[in-house]
C-alpha cells in the first residue's frame, strides 16, 4: 500500500472512530468511565420532536420608564444628601416626570450644576416654581429618550430571560425577539411548565425598606395608611399542614435599596435549622449603602421584598459591613434554588404578561420523528437501490459513501450539541440526494473517459479530476446558501440550515476522499482490468 492510501485510510478510520464515540451516548448506555474520559453528549431534539413548551410574552415597557424615572429619584435624594443641599421632597409625580423642592435658594446653581452633569437625560419642565423659601423644580424625560428606555427594556428582557432559562438547564431554548414589545419562547423538554413559567415571568425586583413602627399597622389595614407608608404581605406556609396564610406588613415608601446592586446570590443551608436561605452580595458602592443604612437604623426592622411580597423583616442589631445579606423565608431547596437564580441573572426591567402558552406534547414529537426516519430509510434504500442497478458495483462504492455520510451527519449533531428539528431531518433527506449526486457527476465522467479507451486506472483519475471541480462548485455555493440561512433564520429554518451544511462537508469527505480511496485500493492491489459500472 503506497504512502498516500496509508494516509487516507488513517484518517478515514479516524473519522469514523470519533463519529462512533460520539454516537454511542445518543443510541445506547455508557458506563460510568466513559461519561468520565469519553464524549457523552446526545444529540438534541427539538420543540417539534420532543415536546416541550411554547410561550409568547409580552414586555410591559411603559412599566421601564416609570421603575427608571423612581431610580433617578432615589438617586437624585442620594446625591441631595451628598452634596449638603437642603431639600423638602424628592417625589415621582408622573410616569416620567419627578418633581424636587430645594429649601435653600442659595444653592440653586449647585442644584442646576448637578441635573447637568449627573442627570443629563432629565429636562427641565416649564420654569421653576420660587416661593418665599424654596424653589420647586418639575424634571422628566423627553420622547426619545422614553422610546430608547422601552427598546431597551425589551432588549434586556431577552437577555434576562436567556440566563434565566440557561441556568434553569434547557437544552437548546429558542427566545427570540417578535416585533416590538413581544419575545417568542420555545423550551424543549421541559417536564415542569409551572415552575418554568413562574422562572420566567418573576420580575425579580428586589428591595429593602424600613418597617414603618411608628404609626399603626391595624389602622393601616382598615385603609388609615401613611402617605408614606405602604400595606405588603409576607407569605407562610405551616410545615405539617400546609396552610398558607398571608402575614401583613406596615412599610415605608422608600426604598433604601434594590438589587441592581446585587453581584452575587447563592443558596445556603443555615447550620441551626437546617434549612436553605439565600445569600446575596453586594457591588462596593451597595455595600456602601448598606452600610450605611445599617449604622443609621440599629434596632430597626428592615424588609427585604421581592417584586411586592415580603420574604422576611429581621431586627437590624448592628452595622454590617462587607456588602453580604442573606434573605431567608422557609424555603424548599428548590424554591431557593429558583430565587437564586433570578437574583443572580437580574431584575426584568419591566413586568411581563403572557399573551399566548402551548405545552407541545411528546406523542406528537414520537410521529415527528417515526415520520421522519421512515422517510430517511425509504429514501435511502431507493436510492440505493437505483445506485446498484444503475452503477452495479461502482454503485456499492456510493452507497457505503452514503451510509457514512449519514453517521458523520448525526455524529456531527451530538458533537457540536445542534437540536434535530423535523425541518432538520428534511436537511438530512436532502443532503441523501445531494451526496449521492457528487458520486453520479464522478462516475459519469469515469463513463466517458472509458467510452475514450482509456484504461480503469486513468479514467478513474481523470474521472476525479474533472468531477473534483464541479463537485466542490456546486457544494461550495450551497453551504454559503446553508450559512445565511443560519445567520439570519430563525426556528425551523436554523435548524434545516444546521444539518444542511453539516452534510455537505460530510458528503464532500464521502464523496473526495472515502470513495476515491476504495477505488485506488482495488486498483492498486486488485490490478482490475474492467470497471463494473
Amino acid at each position: 500500500m503506497t504512502r498516500s492510501l496509508k494516509w487516507k485510510l488513517g484518517l478515514i478510520c479516524i473519522v469514523i472512530a470519533v463519529a462512533i464515540i460520539y454516537l454511542v451516548p445518543t443510541f445506547g448506555t455508557t458506563p460510568i468511565w466513559w461519561e468520565d474520559n469519553l464524549p457523552s453528549e446526545k444529540i438534541s431534539l427539538g420543540l417539534d420532536l420532543q415536546g416541550g413548551m411554547h410561550l409568547l410574552l409580552e414586555v410591559e415597557a411603559e412599566k421601564a420608564v416609570e421603575n427608571t424615572v423612581e431610580r433617578y429619584a432615589s438617586d437624585f435624594e442620594e446625591i441631595l444628601f451628598e452634596e449638603r443641599i437642603p431639600f423638602d421632597h424628592v417625589s415621582k409625580i408622573s410616569p416620567s416626570r419627578i418633581e424636587v423642592e430645594i429649601i435653600d435658594p442659595s444653592t440653586k446653581e449647585k442644584f442646576n450644576e448637578i441635573v447637568e452633569r449627573r442627570f443629563s437625560v432629565l429636562k427641565q419642565i416649564g420654569n421653576p416654581l420660587i416661593k418665599d423659601e424654596s424653589i420647586t423644580y418639575i424634571l422628566g424625560l423627553d420622547e426619545k429618550e422614553t422610546a430608547y428606555i422601552e427598546r431597551l427594556a425589551v432588549d434586556q428582557a431577552v437577555e434576562t430571560i436567556r440566563n434565566r432559562i440557561d441556568e434553569f438547564g434547557v437544552t437548546e431554548p429558542v427566545i427570540q425577539r417578535q416585533g416590538k414589545d413581544r419575545i417568542l419562547i420555545q423550551l424543549p423538554g421541559v417536564k415542569d411548565p409551572k415552575r418554568a413559567i413562574d422562572l420566567i415571568g418573576k420580575t425579580a425586583i428586589l428591595e429593602f425598606k424600613l418597617v414603618d413602627e411608628e404609626n399603626n399597622l391595624q389602622e393601616a389595614l382598615k385603609g388609615n395608611v401613611p402617605a408614606e407608608g405602604q400595606v405588603l404581605y409576607q407569605r407562610q406556609v405551616d410545615p405539617k399542614t400546609g396552610e398558607v396564610r398571608k402575614v401583613p406588613f406596615l412599610l415605608k415608601k422608600r426604598t433604601l435599596l434594590t438589587g441592581d446592586r446585587l453581584v452575587n446570590a447563592q443558596v445556603r443551608i443555615d447550620s441551626r435549622f437546617n434549612e436553605p436561605y439565600v445569600s446575596i452580595e453586594f457591588d462596593a458602592r451597595g455595600a456602601k449603602i448598606f452600610e450605611r443604612v445599617t449604622k443609621k437604623n440599629i434596632k430597626k426592622r428592615l424588609a427585604i421584598i421581592l417584586d411586592n411580597n415580603v420574604y422576611s423583616a429581621p431586627v437590624i442589631q448592628d452595622r454590617i459591613s462587607g456588602g453580604h445579606a442573606q434573605i431567608t423565608g422557609r424555603f424548599s431547596m428548590e424554591e431557593a434554588r429558583d430565587l437564586a437564580i433570578v437574583l443572580r441573572a437580574g431584575s426584568l426591567p419591566a413586568p411581563v404578561k403572557i399573551l399566548e402558552k402551548r405545552q407541545v406534547g411528546p406523542s406528537l414529537g414520537h410521529d415527528s420523528i417515526e415520520q421522519g426516519l421512515k422517510s430517511i430509510v425509504i429514501g435511502s434504500i431507493a436510492v440505493m437501490l437505483f445506485i446498484i442497478l444503475y452503477y452495479r458495483l461502482c454503485g456499492i462504492v456510493a452507497d457505503i459513501a452514503l451510509a457514512l455520510n449519514i453517521l458523520l451527519i448525526l455524529a456531527a449533531l451530538a458533537a457540536f450539541r445542534a437540536t434535530l428539528t423535523l425541518p432538520g431531518i428534511a436537511g438530512m433527506v436532502l443532503t441523501v440526494g445531494m451526496a449521492i449526486d457528487a458520486n453520479v457527476l464522478i462516475f459519469e465522467r469515469t463513463r466517458e473517459e472509458l467510452r475514450l479507451g482509456k484504461t480503469p486506472r486513468a479514467a478513474i483519475d481523470s474521472g476525479y479530476s474533472k468531477a473534483t471541480v464541479t463537485i466542490l462548485d456546486s457544494n461550495l455555493t450551497t453551504l454559503i446558501a446553508a450559512i445565511f440561512l443560519f445567520q439570519f433564520g430563525t426556528g425551523p429554518i436554523k435548524g434545516f440550515a444546521v444539518t444542511l451544511s453539516i452534510g455537505i462537508v460530510a458528503s464532500l469527505f464521502t464523496a473526495i476522499i472515502v470513495t476515491r480511496f476504495v477505488f485506488d485500493y482495488f486498483l492498486a492491489n486488485r490490478k482490475i482490468q474492467k470497471l463494473s459500472i
